[in-house]
């Protein structure tokens, strides 16, 4: 008999951005550090039909990304898609569909979904959509075929095919 409840792995993959960053008080800064994600975000979510493998890769602005950087993300995908699970990107937002069309022309088509997304204030904030953006992208990761994407704001765009407007403060297609 199949179960009908089967419990699904995604395996998020970290690189810092705006949704990972945090303040501290001592300093006064607002900057990325040793990932919050699973203390703050995964640990608040109630999945009890999907486990979740958190691997931090990089913990950078986008805007300070180069392709060395992108290199060390589509290694992780290469390597973490053996795996069989579908991936969710966690990634800043400036720099967020470079990478993800970086990664699509570097590796093709993947052979499980590869969701990125990220957010425009940081998890910490009240009024972050960071816990949105999240939640879609592993629904999205969930339900869709092999490719890349990016789930933002209640929408989901494939690879090659979005930017962010900088004017809306979100992605849209092109």
């Amino acid at each position: 008999m199949t179960d009908l409840n089967q419990k699904t792995t995604i395996r998020i993959l970290t690189t810092g951005g705006t949704i990972e960053k945090s303040y501290c008080e001592s300093e006064g800064t607002l900057k990325n550090r040793a990932s919050i994600i699973r203390d703050g975000l995964i640990s608040s979510l109630r999945l009890p039909y999907t486990h979740l493998e958190l691997e931090s890769i990089l913990n950078k602005d986008s805007l300070e990304m180069d392709n060395s950087d992108r290199d060390q993300i589509c290694s992780a995908i290469a390597r973490t898609a053996q795996q069989g699970d579908p991936i969710v990107i966690l990634h800043g937002t400036d720099t967020m569909s470079i990478t993800a069309e970086y990664c699509f022309e570097a590796l093709g088509k993947p052979s499980v979904p590869v969701v990125f997304t990220g957010a425009m204030r940081p998890m910490g904030f009240i009024d972050s959509d960071a816990r949105q953006n999240v939640t879609e992208a592993l629904l999205t990761a969930r339900l869709m075929q092999p490719g890349f994407y990016i789930a933002f704001h209640n929408r989901v765009f494939p690879i090659p095919g979005a930017r962010k407007n900088l004017e809306t403060g979100t992605f849209e297609a092109i």
